[in-house]
């Protein structure tokens, strides 16, 4: 049987496979040379852990001398122990954790302590069976209203810590049964001591090799373009290989895609605390990292999308060589030009650099979907009976899915450009 041959419609460019790109070398953290005694096969995220590891115990020590140390005892006292605390329950991985920890501890603290201590004085004021109402009231108020705003999706991503830390300081101090005068007095000196331990948590998370996780979140979003590049060329190198040299070959994992679809929660995450860090390397104030998360819903569509492949490679039942290989031609080309896309997407977004996507990326996806369009018209009207069966009904299927995967690559097109926008990507040279 003749192979089929694809017709352009005037004015439309041909799609040509451009060339793959080798895969860049990251850039290797100085913090990597600094600390190489500690083994040449340590990764960069171990080499991490141990830095982290090490600013706590300097954190640690650094608050100890509020013990150590009898100048300082003697003006905090038994309170020092409220500057380890504060140290232990705040210090986190990233830099944005640590301040979020930390703002939210702060502002939860301020607030439930300086409204417990006006409930405590309205209380003692009133008295008699009145002060135990008063209290119960207040208690009961507080609490509810403190509780049910950690259930707000809006308040419960960025202020949850800040808002049970008010409900237990509020307890704390109006339920303690101090007189007012005295609640002031120990409010203040555990105020100052947590603060101490918060100063100490920031100086040393931002300034001593800090862990931004701004950083790991577009490093994130970038390496996920490269690998839906890499499965997509891969699922098409195997399913055009099936009946030829098969058994010989490894399947394709598809470990990579399903990984990606589990990472929603991880970036969001990793997108709350960046939106808490200072300016930083080239990340400013009010960076878009919303648009970091819409562009994670995307490429975890085209991971879905890419799954699909699994059914035509795993069929018990394949369809013959020679209907393949009548859309073999085509389809390879249209699957190079989404790994190509894929990568100049990822690319842009990696050196912070517009991507030219009306003037080439757009019209090269036009002409993808028109290719396959033509695919899948002439392929009924060609092998005719041989399509009613299974085997016409699995190469149908597997030219679908890839024309599925040209629409949500040219929705990630868009998604990329308007992120050049909002984050004053300098234009490509």
């Amino acid at each position: 049987m003749g192979s089929i041959v694809i017709a352009i419609p005037e004015g439309e460019a041909s799609v040509s496979a451009p060339p793959i790109k080798e895969k860049k070398k990251k850039f290797v953290d100085p913090l990597v040379h600094i600390i190489s005694f500690l083994g040449e096969n340590k990764n960069r995220n171990d080499v991490r852990k141990i830095i982290h590891s090490i600013k706590v115990g300097i954190a640690l020590v650094l608050v100890s001398l509020l013990y150590l140390l009898d100048p300082l005892y003697k003006q905090v006292g038994e309170n020092a122990m409220w500057a380890i605390m504060t140290v232990v329950v705040l210090f986190e991985f990233f830099a944005g954790a640590t301040l979020s920890k930390g703002l939210n501890r702060g502002i939860g603290t301020i607030l439930g302590g300086g409204l417990g201590c006006l409930a405590a004085a309205l209380a003692q004021e009133i008295g008699g069976v009145g002060n135990a109402i008063v209290i119960a009231a207040c208690v009961f108020i507080f609490g509810a209203a403190a509780t049910y705003s950690r259930l707000v999706p809006s308040i419960k991503k960025r202020y949850d810590y800040g808002a049970l830390i008010f409900i237990l300081t509020f307890n704390l101090v109006v339920v303690s049964g101090l007189r007012a005068e005295k609640i002031l007095k120990v409010a203040r000196e555990r105020l100052c001591t947590i603060v101490m331990g918060f100063v100490v948590c920031i100086f040393t998370s931002l300034l001593v090799f800090p862990i931004w996780a701004s950083d790991d979140l577009h490093d994130s979003v970038t390496s996920k373009f490269e690998d839906l590049a890499l499965s997509i060329e891969t699922c098409l190198e195997e399913y055009f290989s099936i009946g030829s040299e098969k058994e010989n070959q490894p399947k394709f994992s598809f470990n990579s895609c399903k990984s990606m679809l589990y990472s929603k929660s991880k970036d969001e995450s990793l997108a709350n605390f960046a939106r808490w860090e200072p300016w930083h390397g080239k990340f400013g104030f009010s960076y878009p990292w919303k648009k970091y998360l819409q562009i994670g819903e995307v490429l975890r569509d085209v991971a879905a999308t890419t799954l699909s492949f699994k059914g035509c490679l795993r069929s018990p039942r394949q369809s013959s060589e020679t209907l393949r290989a009548s859309i073999k031609e085509p389809c390879e080309v249209v699957g190079s030009s989404l790994a190509w896309t894929l990568r100049e997407l990822g690319e842009s977004i990696m050196k912070m650099r517009r991507c030219q996507t009306v003037a080439l990326i757009m019209p090269k996806l036009k002409s993808m979907r028109q290719e396959l369009s033509v695919v899948a018209l002439v392929s009924p009207s060609t092998l005719g009976g041989q399509l009613q069966n299974s085997d016409g009904l699995e190469i149908a299927s597997f030219v679908f899915t890839l024309m599925e995967i040209i629409d949500k690559v040219e929705e990630l097109t868009k998604q990329v450009e308007e992120l050049g926008e909002l984050a004053s990507f300098r234009a490509n040279k």
